[in-house]
Order: structure tokens, then C-alpha cells, then sequence
């Protein structure tokens, strides 16, 4: 049975702009503090806590600073943030003026997937909207508060999800990850103080300003705060957007879609976790299964060799090729997954140097990418009958 729980988005909505209001009255530092103490954190997948990075921006001297809301949205089998901007793109340049006012910025900017063309017209339309009931611009609410919002579009590398690769773009270059340190919260966009935040987690800021940072950690499950957007596809009833409270049953959100004959679930994208169905009873947090937002169900008619073959092209087409372990260790496991298929590797012994070669690649590579792009090669060749006739790890060990 679905715990039941108030959901942020399932809930009454209040009026554009209440948030910001309130945060308006209250002192920089106090917003800060309020969002630190709701526990909220990252909702792009990375989970950096939110109030951290907002206080050390803050606390940075600079008279320039600047507040980036990731909006390029490209793991496999996230849709989520689509869905926020089309229907709470207020909501969202609402959360991100309450940054900048709580961090001292003036100027936002909202980088958008390239292939989320669609949703130009509805960012422009809000930001006018906004502009005219004087919750954005100049003088907001006579408070002498500035901030103005600018939408630049990506050009689809996936590497640019990462924040120092987004920075990268923004400037007119490549979209490589930087070295850290300096951190993006001391020296990000045009080397000043930027805080660079998910789309649904501006989205979540008004509420927690209105309600309070205990009504926001009440809201999760166990020792998680607030709530999660899952977008789940795939072999299920009903695919679409979901929201659970954080720390809330895989098995919850597979009953709400609709899924039966479960084989697999891809938690967290294809960098993320996949779990066969005997692990469906694991939780959703950032202490089990990667709360990202991207779940994939495959039944039993899927061959999950085939899953794993497509989801590695991916990750050798999107290495931006700045790190060896990266580019050459997506590469050498593709390679180890064609030669499964063919049938010229025939068993996990055969397998050892890939294995010591997903480690390496996940210690020593530059950006979260070629951190997590072994993940998926690691569970399903592990976890899954991908050879022929069928013997997987698990089935040789009974």
C-alpha cells in the first residue's frame, strides 16, 4: 500500500510570487538559513545540499554574482523538468530570484536542452508575465531588489549537464568540465560567485519559503526531506511524471505506473543503478537508489545485453574526450559488449580486466560522467543472464 503523504505538487497551489514575497521580508542570510535547514538537496541527481551552496556564494564578496538554473535536461528517461517548465515556469523563476536575492545576484540565467525548443516561448512568456506584475526586473516590489532572467539555449551535449561544462558553454566554449577547485559557489560564470541549481529544485524553494523548513523535511520519508519527481517509462500501464516523498519504495512508484513481469529497473538514468526485480523493495534517496529522476522498466521479453549495447554507444558518442579514463574506457567497454554478443566472450572470468577497468574509470575520471558510465556495464553483465545460454553471475554462484 502507497504511504500517503502531501506532495508539493499534488497540493493546492499558491499564487505566483507569495514566495518571493515573503523571502522579500525576511533577511538574506534568513532565507538562506531556512532553506539549509530543510535539508533540500540537489534534485539534478548530484544531491549537493542546496543551503551549503547558497551560503558559501553568499558569503563570497563580490559585487557580481550570479544564479544558472540547469535546465539541459538530457539523461535517458527524464522528462520531469520538461513538464515543470511547461506548466510551472513562474514557479521556477520565482525560486530562482529568491536565490539571487539570498545570495546578492542580480542576474539569472536559464540554460535550456537544445532540444527543448518548445518551451522558448513559454520561458519568455513567464518572464514577461512576471516582469509586469513587478516580481522580476528592476525595483521588485519596490524592495530595491534587482533580477533578470536570460534564457540561453544548449547546443545537445549531455556533458553540459555537468555545471563546470554548462559554465563552459554559457562562456562560448566547448562544453568541457573544469578542474575543481575553485567550485562554481567562488568562481563559476565569468569567474564570479555562481550558484547553479536544478530546475525542480527552484521549483521547490517557494514552498519551502511559505511553509517552513520543518513542514519540507515532514514531507519525506525516514530520514529524507521533501519530495522527488520520478519520470518513469518503459514496460509499464502508465508512464509519466510521479511524485513521492524522498526515501519512498522503488516498489511505490512501479505500483502507481502500472508495471508487471518485471526483469530490470534503471534508477537514475543510464549512469544510474539497475536492479533486478528481487531489489524493488530498495528506496528512493540518496543513500540507496539514485533519486535522479529517470526510471526505465524492462519485462522479461527484453534481452538487457541489448539495453546495455545501446546505453554504452550513448556514453562513447557523449565523452567529451577530455580524460583518457573517459574516452578510451567507454570505448574499451563497448568493445567487451560487442564481443558478448558475438559470443567471443562466453563468461565473467573473461571479464575481469573490464571490471578493473570500471573502477579505474570511476576513480580517476575528470567529471561525474566517466565516473558513473561503467555503472550500467557493471550491474546488467553482473546481475543479468547476458551470455549465451543464458548464465548470468548471480545463476553460476547457486
Amino acid at each position: 500500500m502507497i504511504t500517503e503523504k502531501k506532495v508539493l505538487l499534488a497540493a493546492s497551489q499558491p499564487e505566483f510570487g507569495a514566495g518571493l514575497v515573503r523571502a522579500l521580508a525576511m533577511e538574506p542570510a534568513d532565507v538562506v538559513g531556512q532553506i539549509s535547514d530543510s535539508g533540500i538537496r540537489g534534485r539534478g541527481g548530484a544531491g549537493f545540499p542546496t543551503g551549503v551552496k547558497w551560503r558559501l556564494a553568499a558569503d563570497f564578496s563580490s559585487p557580481v554574482k550570479y544564479v544558472i538554473c540547469n535546465a539541459d535536461e538530457g539523461e535517458p528517461g527524464t522528462f520531469k523538468d520538461r513538464i515543470l517548465i511547461q506548466k510551472y515556469s513562474e514557479r521556477l523563476m520565482e525560486g530562482m530570484t529568491i536565490a539571487g536575492y539570498a545570495i546578492g545576484a542580480s542576474k539569472g540565467i536559464i540554460y535550456l536542452r537544445a532540444e527543448y525548443s518548445c518551451l522558448v516561448p513559454v520561458i519568455e512568456e513567464a518572464v514577461q508575465k512576471l516582469t509586469d506584475k513587478g516580481l522580476l526586473g528592476d525595483n521588485i516590489q519596490g524592495r530595491g531588489v534587482n533580477f533578470h532572467i536570460e534564457l540561453v539555449r544548449g547546443a545537445g551535449a549531455y556533458i553540459c549537464g555537468e555545471e563546470t561544462a554548462l559554465i563552459e558553454s554559457l562562456e562560448g566554449r566547448s562544453g568541457m568540465p573544469r578542474n575543481k577547485p575553485p567550485y562554481p559557489v567562488t568562481s563559476g560564470y565569468l569567474n564570479k560567485p555562481t550558484v547553479i541549481n536544478n530546475v525542480e529544485t527552484f521549483c521547490a524553494i517557494p514552498h519551502i519559503v511559505l511553509n517552513g523548513a520543518e513542514w519540507y523535511n515532514d514531507l519525506g520519508s525516514g530520514e529524507c526531506s521533501g519530495t522527488k519527481l520520478f519520470s518513469i517509462s518503459g514496460d509499464v500501464e502508465k508512464p509519466g511524471v510521479y511524485e513521492l516523498p524522498m526515501g519512498a519504495p522503488l516498489m511505490d512508484l512501479l505500483e502507481l505506473a502500472g508495471a508487471e513481469d518485471i526483469q530490470a529497473v534503471q534508477v537514475g538514468g543510464a549512469s544510474g543503478t539497475t536492479v533486478p526485480a528481487s531489489d524493488i523493495s530498495r528506496t528512493l534517496s540518496f543513500k540507496d537508489l539514485p533519486p535522479g529522476g529517470s526510471v526505465i522498466v524492462f519485462d522479461n521479453t527484453i534481452s538487457m545485453i541489448d539495453v546495455l549495447d545501446n546505453f554504452m554507444n550513448f556514453f562513447v558518442h557523449e565523452s567529451c574526450g577530455q580524460c583518457t579514463p573517459c574516452r578510451e574506457g567507454t570505448l574499451q567497454l563497448q568493445k567487451a559488449i560487442e564481443k558478448i554478443i558475438s559470443g567471443e566472450i562466453n563468461g565473467m572470468e573473461e571479464l575481469d580486466g573490464f571490471f578493473k577497468l570500471a573502477g579505474v574509470m570511476k576513480a580517476t575520471s575528470k567529471c561525474g560522467l566517466g565516473q558513473t558510465a561503467a555503472n550500467c556495464f557493471v550491474d546488467i553483465v553482473s546481475d543479468f543472464a547476458v551470455f549465451h545460454g543464458g548464465i548470468s553471475s548471480h545463476e553460476g554462484d547457486e
